[in-house]
């Protein structure tokens, strides 16, 4: 009997999900090993027990990066596009799990942007800069284009932060009139755009209706769910105001609990969709059940 490697029995991480009359694919781009010390909010050490009482690591946390394509209107849509050629080998998978879907990124008709950090946006161009979905409309939301895009806004920018600006205008520059900026509300039959401000300062979810049935795409309320469920409290240092980050995920996981909707999130552990349940004084998260005719 022969063996295999676990590289041969790897495959690209790809999960169906019905939606009423539409398919919620979640697409895994792959992961980003973090540091415990990006956590503010609560002390350190809290995090690492967190992190270690959710059977996660507490010296290098994990953050998954996901990104969900829709079928069932016109043409497949996008909601943000993973990282790209730009970041470590662990990240970066998007266009593998995308065409295992049977998908080409020529046939994608609209790309729904939560934000431009690199994680979301880096997948939507090639290393020369160049668009590689090719006939897209490129969906931003205004709070964030007025941000990334604002005159002058990169020179104000910290050093570390310049990269961010410049991505952004890379991005308009790749899309051109394709890019269409986009407020709160109905940004295609059936999505609305729902401001999540604190993350960046136009960070925004998505709900997507079918029928009776909706699924709220959060984008980035949580990033380390062993940590931030039960203490949604505790924020990034790359939050640009991580006060804010807070007041709008206790707003969500409040509003997810009590109405027991579906959720779904970039950087919760793949297949990451579920549901938000209290826990004490914090929260929890509860996956959803898959099945084959799911």
């Amino acid at each position: 009997m022969s063996t295999s490697s676990t590289a041969d029995l790897v495959r690209p991480g790809v999960l169906p999900w019905t939606l009423g009359d539409r398919v919620v694919v979640a697409l895994n781009d792959g992961h980003i090993d973090a540091s415990i010390g990006l956590v503010q909010g609560i002390p350190s050490e809290e995090a690492a027990r967190l992190q270690v009482e959710g059977l996660r690591s507490p010296d290098a946390p994990r953050i998954t990066v996901n990104a969900f394509l829709i079928l069932g209107g016109p043409a497949p849509v996008l909601i943000d596009a993973g990282m790209g050629a730009g970041g470590p080998a662990s990240v970066g998978h998007l266009m593998t799990a995308l065409r295992a879907c049977g998908v080409e990124p020529g046939s994608i008709g609209a790309v729904l942007v939560t934000h431009l950090h690199s994680d979301h946006v880096g997948g939507l161009m090639g290393p020369d800069g160049a668009a590689l979905y090719p006939t897209a409309e490129v969906v931003i939301p205004e709070a964030e284009a007025a941000y990334w895009l604002a005159e002058g806004a990169e020179g104000r920018a910290p050093d570390g932060a310049k990269a961010g600006f410049r991505r952004a205008h890379a991005l308009v520059a790749a899309y051109g009139d394709r890019i269409r900026r986009a407020g709160e509300g109905e940004v295609l039959p059936g999505v609305e755009a729902i401001l999540a401000p604190g993350h960046t300062p136009g960070h925004t979810a998505y709900r997507v209706q079918s029928g009776d049935r909706s699924l709220l795409i959060w984008g980035d309320v949580v990033h380390l769910p062993a940590i931030q469920f039960a203490r949604p409290e505790a924020f990034l240092s790359f939050d640009v105001d991580g006060a804010m980050a807070v007041a709008t995920r206790k707003r969500i996981l409040d509003r997810a609990a009590a109405e027991r909707s579906l959720v779904a999130g970039m950087h919760l552990e793949f297949p990451a969709l579920g549901s938000v349940r209290r826990d004490g004084a914090g929260f929890a998260w509860v996956p959803e059940q898959w099945s084959a005719a799911s």
